[in-house]
C-alpha cells in the first residue's frame, strides 16, 4: 500500500484566506488521512477533547489558531464587548483538556494580546490575534526543528531507539519533539531503528508512530508495551526518546500513561531515557509531579474502542488516567530548543527562565 509522507503535511494550521482552523483528524489514522476545518468554539473544544488533535504542543497551536478562528465570526463592536466574548470562548476552550500546559500557555498568549490592547476596536484586535496566531505557529516549527539539531548530539548513526506514545510530526506542526531528531537525522542521510511502544489503550504508537516513521522511511518495529523490557535486554535499545505534556519546575514530567514504566527499565538496563521538550511545556508555577492534574478518561477505551466486542466483562471496574508523571530522578536529560538540559534540573530551569 502506498503511503503519504506526513513530512509533507502540517499538522494543524491556518487557511489564511479564509481563517479557519485546518488540522489532520488523528481519529482517522492511519487508515485515511482527512482534513478538518474548523471556525466554531464547540467544534474546536470537541477536536481538543477527542482527540482529532492531540500532543501538546499541536494542542496549543490549535488553540491559539481556533480561537482567532472562533473570534473572527464576532461582530466587529468596541473592545469591550468583543473582549468579553474573547474571555468566555478562552475559558471555554481551557477546559478542553486539563495536563496540557501548552493549552493554557497558548491561550494565554492571545489573551495577552487582548488585555494589552484595551483601546482598540474589534477589527483592529481579530488582526493582532490573527498575527499572534501565526507567531504561534512558526514558533512550534522553529523550536521543534532545534530541538531535533540538539537531540542529534545525543545519538549515533544506527543506533536503536525506543520511543513511547507519539511525540512526532503528528503532535505538533512539523517534525515532533521526540521524533524531531530522528526526522532531521533522516534528511542528512542517518539511519536508526526505532522500536515503537504500541501505547494502550488508545494506540497512538501503533496508530500514529509507526505510521508516520514508515511513511518518513525510517526503520520502525512495533511492539507491545509489556515488549519494553523483552527489546531493551537484548541490547537493541541504545536511547528511549519520549515527548511530554507538563514538566514541573523540578523536572518531574507527565507524559502518556506507561512512559514511567519505560523510565524505570530504561534505569534498570543503564539506557538513557531522553524527554524531548519545548520550553513552553515547562511550567514554574507547578512545583512537583504530584501537583500536576492528571486527566481521567473513559472506561470504554479500555474495554471496548479497538475491538469488535466489548472484552471485558459488564460492569468491571477501570482505571483510566491519560497520563503518568516520571520522577525527575529517572530522567537522563532534557532536550529542548534551547540545548540538552542536565540535572539538577530545578537551578537549570531557574537559570532558563530567568534569561
Amino acid at each position: 500500500m502506498e503511503r503519504t509522507n506526513i513530512m509533507l503535511q502540517d499538522t494543524v494550521t491556518m487557511d489564511e484566506r479564509t481563517g479557519e482552523l485546518v488540522i489532520i483528524d488523528q481519529t482517522r489514522l492511519p487508515g485515511e488521512t482527512v482534513f478538518l476545518r474548523l471556525s466554531g468554539a464547540e467544534e474546536i473544544h470537541r477536536a481538543i477533547r477527542t482527540l482529532q488533535v492531540r500532543g501538546a504542543p499541536a494542542i496549543g497551536v490549535a488553540a491559539a489558531i481556533g480561537i482567532y478562528a472562533a473570534c473572527r465570526r464576532l461582530p466587529d463592536t468596541d473592545y469591550e464587548p468583543f473582549a468579553r466574548e474573547f474571555f468566555r470562548i478562552r475559558d471555554y476552550l481551557a477546559g478542553a483538556r486539563p495536563t496540557a500546559v501548552n493549552l493554557v500557555w497558548a491561550l494565554e498568549r492571545m489573551g495577552r494580546v487582548v488585555r494589552e490592547n484595551p483601546g482598540r476596536g474589534a477589527r483592529e484586535l481579530k488582526a493582532l490575534l490573527r498575527a499572534e496566531a501565526l507567531e504561534i505557529r512558526d514558533e512550534d516549527i522553529r523550536v521543534c526543528r532545534s530541538i531535533g539539531e540538539n537531540g542529534l548530539t545525543l545519538l549515533r548513526d544506527g543506533d536503536g531507539i525506543l520511543t513511547h506514545c507519539n511525540a512526532g510530526q503528528l503532535a505538533t506542526t512539523r517534525y515532533g519533539t521526540a521524533l524531531a531528531p530522528i526526522h532531521v537525522g533522516r534528511e542528512r542521510g542517518m539511519r536508526f531503528h526505532v522500536f515503537t511502544d504500541e501505547t494502550r489503550p488508545l494506540l497512538q504508537g501503533a496508530r500514529l508512530s509507526a505510521y508516520e516513521l514508515a511513511a518518513d522511511g525510517v526503520e520502525t518495529t512495533l511492539i507491545c508495551d509489556n515488549m519494553a523490557s523483552s527489546v531493551m535486554a537484548r541490547g537493541w535499545v541504545r536511547a528511549v526518546l519520549v515527548g511530554c505534556d507538563r514538566v514541573a519546575a523540578n523536572g518531574d514530567t507527565a507524559n502518556k500513561i506507561g512512559t514511567s514504566g519505560v523510565a524505570i527499565l530504561a534505569r534498570h538496563y543503564g539506557i538513557p531515557f531522553y524527554v524531548c521538550a519545548p520550553l513552553s511545556t515547562v511550567d514554574m508555577a507547578c512545583p512537583d509531579g504530584g501537583s500536576i492534574e492528571i486527566e481521567q478518561r473513559a472506561a470504554e477505551e479500555v474495554t471496548e474502542l479497538w475491538y469488535e466486542k466489548r472484552m471485558a466483562p459488564e460492569g468491571v471496574e477501570v482505571y483510566n488516567p491519560a497520563f503518568d508523571v516520571t520522577d525527575a530522578a529517572l530522567i537522563t536529560a532534557f532536550i529542548t530548543e534551547r540545548g540538552v538540559i542536565r540535572p539538577p534540573f530545578a537551578p537549570a530551569f531557574q537559570r532558563l527562565f530567568a534569561k
